[in-house]
């Protein structure tokens, strides 16, 4: 394990005790269903990020879920939920140990605070609408997570020298222009359904406000 990468996995555990969402085990013991609801989000993302395309090693593509996920839970239990698939990933494999804390940073902390910093911009400077809430907070934001996401892993792998900047950009980092709107499709979508058919799976989602006739 390189300086790199145990600094990473230093700075994911710190992250995840100084931010540590203390309602988190009382929901998961008093509301009902609310089990459900966080078992179901780790494994659709383990789903997500256990399917990939990459034309070289290690520079894969994959969905990230991250703005769903964030819009359900908040950042806070977004990382701590995340944790789960992150760990199945390094036990079957896909993701070798040592870059575990690289690969939380670089796909669900730093993407996820991105996101949920774009849904409270759009809360308290746009119009609550559903609308904003949906293309906004959804659509949008999941297209410039997935952005940030290949950002980062680009400059991740450019400092452990991997690969030659050519190489990411060519190989990873301009292929941003292909997934982005595939990750708004689908966390838009996501967010749709759940606004319709369970807004109370939506944390930041708030009826008084976003279906309010006077907005």
């Amino acid at each position: 394990m390189s300086s790199w990468q145990l600094l990473s996995w230093i700075l994911f555990a710190f992250i995840l005790l100084r931010f540590y969402p203390r309602e988190l085990l009382p929901r998961l013991l008093q509301i009902s269903g609310y089990q459900h609801l966080v078992f179901a989000s780790a494994v659709a993302l383990t789903l997500l990020w256990s399917v990939r395309a990459g034309i070289a090693p290690g520079l894969e593509l994959f969905f990230l879920g991250v703005t769903t996920l964030v819009l359900c839970h908040g950042w806070r239990i977004a990382i701590w939920i995340s944790c789960l698939p992150l760990l199945l990933l390094m036990l079957f494999g896909v993701i070798d140990w040592p870059d575990g804390g690289a690969f939380a940073l670089t796909t669900f902390v730093l993407p996820g605070l991105f996101s949920y910093a774009v849904f409270v911009w759009s809360y308290h400077y746009l119009s609550r609408h559903l609308f904003v809430y949906i293309f906004v907070a959804g659509f949008i934001s999941a297209a410039l997570t997935i952005c940030v996401k290949i950002l980062l892993t680009s400059l991740w792998f450019y400092t452990q020298f991997d690969y030659g900047w050519h190489t990411i950009y060519q190989n990873y980092t301009q292929l941003a222009l292909l997934i982005w709107f595939g990750e708004a499709l689908l966390n838009g979508m996501a967010i749709t359904l759940m606004v319709v058919y369970r807004p109370q799976w939506l944390r930041t989602f708030y009826d008084n406000e976003y279906l309010s006739p006077d907005r």
